[in-house]
């Protein structure tokens, strides 16, 4: 006897994107360990948490040190004074109503968007954009869902929606049916979104086709237009056929903190081989409370800190300085004569690269004559290549050295 594998993750493709640059710029530093190497890549934030989050997070931990105040495990969904809070500030403003047990707290949207595929079979059909975040595909070739990859760079079992220049980058709809469809909207890698009736047209085909949307919005706080949806469930009908997922990460500063939500209403059903429905709200509750033991209390207690007064003015000033950031590389890039995507409603920034070379050896040029790292647009699917995703999160001081620094290089 031996051990055997999963051989489904043999079809994954390489390395995990970050995992990939991270090697390439740790090589680059070995050899160059005199040079100042600017990180516009991974999608982490520079800004720290702010103040009265860090208020709320160490009275929160001096209660774990004292006897009346300790708390052991907490409840697997998340405490409710954190789900009242979303609730209260993320839905009621936008006129959805949401009951806290349809509200599930966790430690990453990346955790989130990766582990819900496991409650649905595998025989589903899925549909994503092109470009994608590749958790989406990588976790459903994990589970065995896609097949091998094609010559085009492809996996043979999903349903990919291009988004190009041509079509504004906004995702078609599907061109036959499909079960499950992923959106990110504001979309990373892209930067760009879409409106309200352009999401109502996904709304409208999920419920004609009997599917469900897996609605990222990670980055909705980074909205600045107007008739840009901050959730699919603004748009009628949605809470009957959407899933949306939410982080604290980027908008408040809890990439290294952790913790971020997902919300599955009630009135979304699945359904077994012989026609029979079931929640897929209490689905996913038995999924979480089997595999996950939920946030920290001091992690949900610093989470329900950003939405007091103090916190939204200190959360949106941060906002507002990696959305300046945003402005400056979109000005800088176009100043270049480049073809410039998103930032204006996002933090990334998708810029179109010279004619005549592909994404990653554009990163390795940036790399290595320019000290900047950038994400090669092949690394989110074929639609990717001949592009490049810059991030908005690093200082203002470093982005503008960049952007000098890009704007010297000769193409």
């Amino acid at each position: 006897m031996s051990i055997k594998i999963n051989e489904n993750y043999l079809l994954l493709q390489n390395s995990y994107l970050f995992a990939e640059i991270t090697k390439r710029v740790e090589k680059f530093k070995e050899k160059n360990p005199d040079k100042d190497v600017i990180s516009m890549g991974i999608g982490d934030v520079t800004k720290p948490l702010v103040p009265s989050v860090v208020k709320a997070f160490k009275e929160a931990v001096d209660e774990m040190g004292r006897i009346d105040k300790f708390k052991g495990y907490g409840p697997e969904q998340g405490y409710s004074f954190l789900s009242e809070k979303i609730i209260e500030n993320d839905f009621e403003q936008l006129g959805i109503n949401l009951d806290l047990d349809e509200v599930f707290i966790s430690d990453g949207a990346k955790c989130d968007t990766a582990n819900i595929q496991e409650i649905f079979d595998l025989n589903n059909k899925v549909a994503v954009t092109d470009p994608v975040y590749t958790v989406y595909v990588d976790t459903n070739v994990m589970a065995g869902r896609t097949g091998g990859v094609n010559d085009e760079g492809m996996y043979d079992g999903l349903v990919y929606l291009p988004c190009s220049e041509e079509n504004g980058f906004i995702p078609p709809l599907p061109d036959e049916e499909v079960d499950l469809i992923y959106l990110c909207l504001p979309n990373n890698p892209t930067g760009t979104t879409i409106t309200n009736n352009e999401l109502k047209k996904f709304v409208d085909y999920a419920k004609e086709n009997n599917s469900l949307i897996l609605f990222d919005a990670a980055y909705e706080k980074f909205i600045t237009e107007s008739d840009v949806p901050h959730s699919i469930y603004e748009i009628e009908g949605a809470k009957e056929v959407a899933i949306e997922f939410r982080s604290f990460s980027k908008t408040a500063g809890f990439t290294g903190t952790r913790c971020a939500y997902t919300i599955v209403p009630k009135e979304l059903k699945g359904y077994d081989s012989n026609g029979n429905s079931y929640s897929l709200n209490e689905l996913w509750s038995r999924r979480q409370t089997t595999k996950f033991n939920g946030v920290s209390y001091p992690v949900q207690i610093a989470a329900a800190a950003t939405y007091s007064e103090e916190g939204k003015k200190e959360i949106k000033d941060n906002i507002d300085y990696y959305l300046e950031n945003a402005k400056l590389i979109r000005d800088k890039l176009n100043e270049m004569g480049l073809h410039v995507y998103g930032g204006i409603n996002s933090p990334y920034i998708w810029v179109k690269i010279p004619e005549g070379i592909d994404s990653w050896t554009f990163f390795d040029k940036l790399l290595n004559e320019a000290n900047v790292v950038g994400t090669p647009g092949a690394g989110f699917g074929p639609c990717g290549e001949g592009y490049l995703r810059l991030t908005a999160f690093n200082t203002l001081e470093n982005t503008k050295k960049a952007m000098d620094r890009i704007s010297k290089l000769k193409f």
